[in-house]
């Protein structure tokens, strides 16, 4: 009899850690879960596998963790602000070592070396969908409405600038008004980068453009969007939310499309290789 898998849950913020669980339990898979004390929700308790509580700066002390429960295959769920990363007090020898030979302090640059040690521990990094492959939406308009024509003309103007960005690595969200870029995202993250337009925009008519990087590498960092984004949106006077097809998790998806349509918010999945000029 083969012997099943047992997978490490590397777990972040949001609500992403926890529907793997959820997916994990149904399928009956063992899961050693290493819970972030800056960021991950105290909810991650609650599906009765054994969680340890690691600092960001921890990397030696979670390889060890995988390596004693038998872990060879790593899930990374869940945000970590850039922000935390660079604050993080007290790293050990093994993420001081991984920080020094780093090119760049940029996200690719800064998971890419986490990647690496663990590998170099026997432990691979799997696509961090592997678990939510239902979750991964599909080409088209989820909500009652599609684009109206000036959310087109903002799409139109604004995506390929958003590819660019995140091909830079800079982000993967912009807000546009009127074929004008009103805010970029870089540390802060997709809900604040839409508060941020928000206060300069006097919260109207906002059109927020989520990507995918042009090369997505689908262990880490996947492009996720969930009730918040509807809610924050709903706040700040956006009106319309476009996505990358089968490159973005859409969590809670029945109550983000009701939230959207009682908004009047129009939410659209793009394929990644349809040019910006697309028709909905």
């Amino acid at each position: 009899m083969t012997e099943k898998p047992k997978y490490g849950l590397i777990a972040g913020n949001g609500r992403f850690p926890l529907m793997v669980l959820q997916s994990a339990r149904q399928q009956d898979l063992d899961v050693v879960v290493a819970a972030i004390k800056e960021e991950t929700f105290a909810e991650i308790e609650s599906f009765g596998y054994p969680v340890h509580w690691l600092g960001l700066g921890e990397l030696g002390k979670l390889i060890r963790l995988f390596q004693s429960n038998g872990v060879r295959q790593a899930i990374m769920a869940g945000q970590v602000k850039h922000v935390q990363i660079f604050g993080s007090s007290f790293p050990d020898l093994t993420m001081l070592r991984m920080l020094a030979g780093l090119r760049h302090n940029n996200t690719d640059s800064l998971i890419g070396g986490v990647a690496k040690v663990l590998q170099e521990s026997g432990i691979s990094l799997v696509d961090s969908s592997t678990l939510l492959k239902p979750l991964m939406v599909s080409e088209g308009v989820l909500t009652r409405r599609g684009l109206s024509d000036s959310e087109k003309a903002d799409v139109d103007y604004g995506r390929p600038m958003a590819l660019w960005i995140a091909a830079m690595d800079i982000g993967q969200t912009i807000v546009v008004r009127e074929r004008a870029v009103v805010a970029v995202e870089a540390m802060e993250g997709t809900d604040s980068v839409i508060r941020r337009a928000g206060e300069l925009a006097n919260q109207k008519n906002l059109t927020v453009i989520k990507v995918s990087k042009p090369k997505q590498d689908m262990r880490f960092d996947i492009p996720v969007v969930g009730l918040s984004t509807i809610e924050t949106m709903a706040a700040c006077g956006a009106t319309a939310l476009v996505i990358d097809a089968q490159r973005t998790l859409v969590l809670d998806r029945e109550e983000l499309v009701a939230a959207a349509d009682k908004n009047g918010i129009a939410v659209i999945a793009v394929s990644p290789e349809t040019d910006s000029k697309f028709e909905i």
